[in-house]
């Protein structure tokens, strides 16, 4: 990338699907984007580009000799914004190499799960600008190089001036970007929905096909009930993300499968491709983003004096996969969590 142009240039730091699909898409609106990735993802993306689909029909599709791919952050590259997309436990990692190739003040916007990235990045580097974001859509790599929104949303973002002048270029990408005072809530009904990505994981299963399996969404509907209780008790009111407020997704999922498909039609407004990340890390044998989901929740109950045995039992489910890599049907996966 010619280092005389970089007014609205943006750094993803973290090629992966969420980085793939953000990057990509403001590459294609016209704004200069470096990459930062993994060696397996940047080889993919040097060997067939960069595809981009969507549930809507959309597709976008960069060459490989139009992408700016890197494995480092590049010597002198001093972009206006950068996207963290990594998973949650390279944060510190991440960050800390940021800071020490950034300059000073650069404004870093944290699109990642869970409630606690920018805390951890701003202890590893807090000479960055650091914000809190989130994706609040499905994003699932369909062959080396395509990744598919597999369903709908829209970003969010703390309010602050400097994501101001980028809103232009997040809605010409396709990507509406929305600003809140207060996202914490926002966060929070975000990680509700996030605690089906262990289940879905566990079961096998596509997405849809996941929630179309009432045992499933009991196992779900009992982690979100925990954390909703500690939630109450917390004084902290999750916001609305999906299409049914966060109180009310329990009792829906607790609904018997046909009642549930005809009451949820716009929360399954989701395509048969759509899978959760963890589902990929747990095939793939890298580390999960569990203990910034379910993890969350234990350590909301502690700050509390309480405990959360149903997510901290989902927690233990999940690091103990790799020892018996064994898909678990749902009759085995509620007699696990002995709901």
């Amino acid at each position: 990338m010619d280092d005389s142009h970089t007014e609205h240039a943006v750094l993803v730091m973290g090629a992966g699907a969420v980085g793939c699909c953000l990057g990509g898409q403001l590459q294609a609106a016209g704004v200069p984007v470096w990459f930062v990735g993994r060696p397996r993802l940047l080889g993919a993306l040097n060997d067939h580009g960069l595809t981009l689909t969507d549930l809507d029909g959309k597709r976008v599709q960069l060459s490989a000799e139009a992408l700016h791919l890197h494995a480092q952050i590049p010597a002198g590259c001093a972009p206006a914004l950068v996207l963290l997309t990594v998973k949650s436990g390279a944060t510190a990692a991440a960050a800390a190499l940021l800071g020490a190739a950034l300059p000073a003040g650069t404004p870093v916007l944290s699109m990642q799960n869970g409630l606690s990235n920018v805390a951890v990045a701003s202890q590893a580097a807090p000479q960055l600008r650091w914000l809190a974001g989130m994706v609040p859509f499905n994003i699932v790599e369909l062959a080396p190089g395509h990744f598919h929104r597999a369903s709908s949303g829209v970003l969010a973002a703390q309010d602050d001036p400097v994501l101001h002048a980028y809103q232009a270029d997040f809605e010409r990408a396709g990507l509406p970007l929305r600003l809140h005072a207060d996202l914490r809530a926002l966060q929070w009904g975000k990680l509700l929905l996030n605690l089906n990505n262990p289940v879905n994981a566990l079961s096998g299963l596509p997405l849809r096909a996941q929630l179309m399996d009432r045992g499933y969404r009991e196992c779900l509907a009992a982690l979100q009930t925990e954390a909703l209780q500690l939630l109450r008790r917390a004084g902290i009111a999750p916001a609305r993300v999906a299409a049914v407020a966060p109180q009310r997704v329990p009792g829906l999922l607790r609904l018997p499968t046909p009642l549930f498909r005809l009451l949820a039609a716009r929360m399954l407004r989701i395509d048969d491709k759509a899978r959760s990340s963890m589902a990929d890390d747990l095939a793939q044998g890298r580390a999960t983003e569990i203990d910034a989901l379910c993890g969350e929740v234990v350590r909301l109950g502690a700050a509390q004096g309480l405990r959360a045995p149903l997510n901290a039992r989902m927690v233990a489910l999940v690091k103990a996969w790799p020892q018996r890599p064994q898909a678990m049907d749902s009759d085995s996966m509620k007699a696990a969590l002995a709901i």
